[in-house]
């Protein structure tokens, strides 16, 4: 039962003290650390997850550090869960090893199945409303004179890269 931090800030002139002075009063004995947005590659946040083993408490300072948006955060406290694995949120007073903890970890995991619904119905609900006004969805099939005229480009020779472009369809359109 390892406590594992991790620290995050978005921009290199940010500073990580106050988060690694916390992560260590919270007992944490490994930290990863990282400059870099929640939008974009987060390759020591990834490491960490990789770094996790059952039993073991991800700590982190604030909510945000981990993600910004909810279905994020709410698909990592599944996978969270699902690995046996709590989470401290310090700011918050949260931790998954204790009652109230487990409490907020099995709201949120009911908010993310909650979510994942809702998504379902309204992707369901669109494709109904587009069929009854006579629109299907997928790609629209290839013109067969188009296609022709790729057989024979590609029979002379051509790169299926120069007949896409040529054409102006893509590879899977082409088959190639």
């Amino acid at each position: 039962m390892t406590r594992i931090g991790y620290a995050r800030v978005s921009t290199l002139d940010q500073n990580l003290d106050s988060q690694l002075d916390e992560l260590k009063k919270a007992g944490c004995t490994k930290i990863f650390q990282e400059k870099a947005s929640s939008v974009k590659k987060r390759p020591e946040f990834e490491k960490c997850l990789d770094y996790l083993r059952e039993g073991d408490t991800l700590v982190v300072w604030k909510l945000d550090r981990l993600g910004r948006t909810t279905k994020k955060l709410l698909e990592l406290i599944d996978d969270l869960k699902d690995r046996g694995i709590n989470l401290q949120i310090i700011t918050l007073g949260v931790d998954t090893s204790t009652a109230a903890g487990r409490l907020f970890f099995t709201m949120m995991a009911g908010l993310a199945e909650m979510e994942r619904e809702l998504i379902r119905e309204r992707t369901s609900a669109g494709l109904q409303a587009a069929r009854a006004r006579g629109r299907m969805g997928g790609r629209k099939p290839i013109d067969e004179q188009i296609m022709a005229r790729a057989m024979m480009m590609y029979e002379a020779n051509m790169t299926v890269n120069d007949i896409t472009k040529t054409l102006n369809i893509s590879r899977s359109d082409y088959g190639h």
